[in-house]
Protein backbone atom coordinates (compact mmCIF):
# COMPACT_ATOMS: atom_id res chain seq x y z
CA UNK A 1 0.00 0.00 0.00
CA UNK A 2 1.33 3.55 -1.04
CA UNK A 3 1.39 6.15 2.03
CA UNK A 4 -0.65 9.00 1.61
CA UNK A 5 1.14 11.58 0.37
CA UNK A 6 1.99 9.84 -2.61
CA UNK A 7 -1.20 8.42 -3.13
CA UNK A 8 -3.17 11.48 -3.15
CA UNK A 9 -0.34 13.01 -6.03
CA UNK A 10 -2.50 14.09 -9.00
CA UNK A 11 -1.08 14.53 -12.64
CA UNK A 12 -0.04 18.43 -12.80
CA UNK A 13 0.95 19.03 -9.28
CA UNK A 14 4.31 20.37 -9.04
CA UNK A 15 6.12 18.45 -6.86
CA UNK A 16 9.49 18.57 -4.75
CA UNK A 17 11.04 15.72 -3.27
CA UNK A 18 13.75 16.30 -0.55
CA UNK A 19 15.31 12.99 0.54
CA UNK A 20 18.15 12.35 2.55
CA UNK A 21 18.50 9.96 5.94
CA UNK A 22 16.89 12.95 8.09
CA UNK A 23 19.27 11.73 11.14
CA UNK A 24 17.85 14.04 12.84
CA UNK A 25 15.47 16.45 11.10
CA UNK A 26 16.01 19.68 12.09
CA UNK A 27 14.55 23.25 11.93
CA UNK A 28 17.01 23.68 8.59
CA UNK A 29 15.78 20.81 6.62
CA UNK A 30 12.14 22.61 7.33
CA UNK A 31 13.52 25.78 6.21
CA UNK A 32 14.70 24.60 3.08
CA UNK A 33 11.07 22.62 2.10
CA UNK A 34 9.23 25.90 2.49
CA UNK A 35 12.30 27.76 0.60
CA UNK A 36 11.67 25.72 -2.23
CA UNK A 37 7.80 25.91 -2.18
CA UNK A 38 8.69 29.79 -2.81
CA UNK A 39 11.39 29.70 -5.06
CA UNK A 40 10.15 27.08 -7.14
CA UNK A 41 6.28 27.35 -7.46
CA UNK A 42 5.98 24.02 -5.96
CA UNK A 43 2.67 22.74 -5.14
CA UNK A 44 3.71 20.88 -2.27
CA UNK A 45 7.45 19.02 -0.86
CA UNK A 46 7.86 16.01 0.00
CA UNK A 47 10.44 14.51 2.42
CA UNK A 48 11.41 11.02 1.31
CA UNK A 49 13.11 9.52 4.64
CA UNK A 50 15.47 6.45 3.36
CA UNK A 51 16.00 3.83 5.25
CA UNK A 52 20.07 4.12 5.13
CA UNK A 53 22.43 6.38 3.51
CA UNK A 54 24.97 4.45 0.90
CA UNK A 55 27.59 7.55 1.61
CA UNK A 56 27.18 7.08 5.51
CA UNK A 57 29.61 4.78 6.85
CA UNK A 58 27.47 4.46 10.45
CA UNK A 59 23.60 3.27 10.10
CA UNK A 60 20.46 6.07 11.28
CA UNK A 61 18.38 5.76 14.23
CA UNK A 62 15.15 3.61 13.50
CA UNK A 63 13.35 4.64 10.01
CA UNK A 64 9.60 4.62 12.31
CA UNK A 65 11.21 6.99 14.38
CA UNK A 66 12.89 9.61 11.83
CA UNK A 67 9.60 9.69 10.25
CA UNK A 68 7.64 10.67 13.10
CA UNK A 69 10.25 13.24 13.84
CA UNK A 70 10.14 14.46 10.52
CA UNK A 71 6.01 15.07 11.23
CA UNK A 72 6.28 16.34 14.23
CA UNK A 73 9.12 19.26 12.81
CA UNK A 74 7.21 20.06 9.35
CA UNK A 75 4.50 21.61 11.02
CA UNK A 76 2.99 23.38 7.12
CA UNK A 77 0.35 22.21 5.33
CA UNK A 78 2.05 21.26 2.27
CA UNK A 79 5.22 19.79 3.43
CA UNK A 80 4.59 16.30 3.90
CA UNK A 81 6.87 13.30 4.92
CA UNK A 82 7.44 9.96 3.24
CA UNK A 83 8.56 6.55 3.66
CA UNK A 84 7.84 5.09 0.38
CA UNK A 85 11.66 4.36 -0.66
CA UNK A 86 11.62 1.49 2.32
CA UNK A 87 8.10 0.17 1.09
CA UNK A 88 9.73 0.00 -2.25
CA UNK A 89 12.55 -1.72 -1.72
CA UNK A 90 14.59 0.45 -3.12
CA UNK A 91 18.62 2.01 -1.85
CA UNK A 92 19.58 4.42 -4.43
CA UNK A 93 17.45 7.71 -4.96
CA UNK A 94 18.15 7.07 -9.21
CA UNK A 95 15.61 3.71 -8.64
CA UNK A 96 13.24 5.50 -6.07
CA UNK A 97 12.67 8.31 -8.66
CA UNK A 98 12.13 6.15 -11.20
CA UNK A 99 9.52 4.29 -9.60
CA UNK A 100 8.28 7.24 -8.50
CA UNK A 101 7.92 8.87 -12.04
CA UNK A 102 6.18 5.28 -12.83
CA UNK A 103 3.53 5.26 -10.43
CA UNK A 104 2.76 8.87 -10.52
CA UNK A 105 2.07 9.88 -14.45
CA UNK A 106 1.74 13.24 -15.36
CA UNK A 107 3.09 14.35 -11.89
CA UNK A 108 5.87 17.49 -12.39
CA UNK A 109 8.29 16.17 -9.92
CA UNK A 110 11.76 17.91 -8.95
CA UNK A 111 14.46 16.62 -6.75
CA UNK A 112 15.96 19.23 -4.59
CA UNK A 113 19.01 19.17 -3.08
CA UNK A 114 21.13 21.73 -0.33
CA UNK A 115 24.44 23.14 -2.53
CA UNK A 116 26.78 21.03 -0.09
CA UNK A 117 24.80 17.86 -2.13
CA UNK A 118 25.43 19.29 -5.27
CA UNK A 119 28.66 19.38 -4.45
CA UNK A 120 29.28 15.49 -4.20
CA UNK A 121 26.38 14.75 -6.94
CA UNK A 122 28.38 13.16 -9.25
CA UNK A 123 29.37 10.30 -6.83
CA UNK A 124 26.14 9.20 -6.50
CA UNK A 125 25.09 5.89 -8.25
CA UNK A 126 23.58 6.98 -11.78
CA UNK A 127 23.31 10.20 -11.06
CA UNK A 128 22.98 11.11 -14.87
CA UNK A 129 20.01 9.21 -14.98
CA UNK A 130 18.29 11.31 -12.15
CA UNK A 131 19.05 14.38 -14.00
CA UNK A 132 17.60 12.85 -16.80
CA UNK A 133 14.13 12.04 -15.15
CA UNK A 134 13.34 15.44 -13.50
CA UNK A 135 14.55 18.88 -13.10
CA UNK A 136 16.46 19.99 -10.37
CA UNK A 137 16.70 22.15 -7.95
CA UNK A 138 19.53 23.74 -5.67
CA UNK A 139 19.40 25.36 -2.53
CA UNK A 140 22.04 27.71 -1.00
CA UNK A 141 23.67 25.52 2.06
CA UNK A 142 25.64 27.57 4.96
CA UNK A 143 29.72 27.36 3.57
CA UNK A 144 28.93 26.05 0.11
CA UNK A 145 28.37 29.56 -1.65
CA UNK A 146 30.22 28.65 -4.67
CA UNK A 147 29.31 24.99 -5.48
CA UNK A 148 26.74 26.39 -8.15
CA UNK A 149 29.66 26.59 -10.70
CA UNK A 150 32.42 24.69 -8.93
CA UNK A 151 30.70 21.14 -8.08
CA UNK A 152 31.51 18.63 -11.23
CA UNK A 153 28.06 18.07 -11.85
CA UNK A 154 27.40 21.87 -11.96
CA UNK A 155 29.85 22.23 -14.59
CA UNK A 156 28.89 19.09 -16.72
CA UNK A 157 25.56 20.37 -16.84
CA UNK A 158 26.38 24.00 -17.29
CA UNK A 159 24.10 23.80 -20.01
CA UNK A 160 21.16 23.06 -18.68
CA UNK A 161 21.37 25.31 -15.84
CA UNK A 162 18.25 28.09 -15.71
CA UNK A 163 18.53 31.49 -14.31
CA UNK A 164 17.49 31.66 -10.57
CA UNK A 165 15.32 35.16 -11.64
CA UNK A 166 13.52 32.04 -13.62
CA UNK A 167 13.05 29.57 -10.99
CA UNK A 168 9.81 29.59 -10.42
CA UNK A 169 9.37 27.38 -14.17
CA UNK A 170 11.65 25.05 -13.11
CA UNK A 171 8.92 22.08 -12.54
CA UNK A 172 7.58 22.73 -16.55
CA UNK A 173 11.29 22.37 -17.99
CA UNK A 174 12.18 19.41 -19.58
CA UNK A 175 14.92 17.51 -18.41
CA UNK A 176 17.74 18.10 -18.13
CA UNK A 177 17.37 21.40 -16.23
CA UNK A 178 18.56 22.39 -13.06
CA UNK A 179 18.23 25.88 -11.17
CA UNK A 180 20.46 27.32 -8.06
CA UNK A 181 18.80 29.75 -5.80
CA UNK A 182 19.84 31.44 -2.74
CA UNK A 183 18.46 31.52 0.40
CA UNK A 184 18.28 33.02 4.12
CA UNK A 185 20.73 30.64 5.40
CA UNK A 186 20.11 28.50 8.71
CA UNK A 187 23.18 27.33 10.17
CA UNK A 188 21.79 23.37 10.59
CA UNK A 189 23.28 19.93 9.74
CA UNK A 190 22.21 16.75 10.93
CA UNK A 191 26.11 15.52 11.47
CA UNK A 192 26.47 18.64 13.49
CA UNK A 193 23.49 17.66 15.75
CA UNK A 194 24.47 13.99 16.20
CA UNK A 195 28.41 15.24 17.07
CA UNK A 196 27.24 17.25 19.32
CA UNK A 197 25.04 14.43 21.34
CA UNK A 198 27.75 11.98 21.33
CA UNK A 199 30.32 15.17 22.43
CA UNK A 200 32.60 15.50 19.43
CA UNK A 201 33.15 16.99 16.28
CA UNK A 202 31.19 16.11 13.51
Amino acid sequence: MVDEPIRDLRAGMRVGLLGGSFDPVHAGHVHIAREALRRFGLDRVILLVSPGNPLKANPPAPLDVRIAQARAVALHPRVQVSGIEAELGTRMTADTLARLVERCPGVRFVWLMGADNLAQFDRWARWRRIVQMMPVGVLARPGHGLVAGRAPAARILRGARIPASASRLLPLQEPPAWCYVTVPLIGLSSSEIRAARRGATP
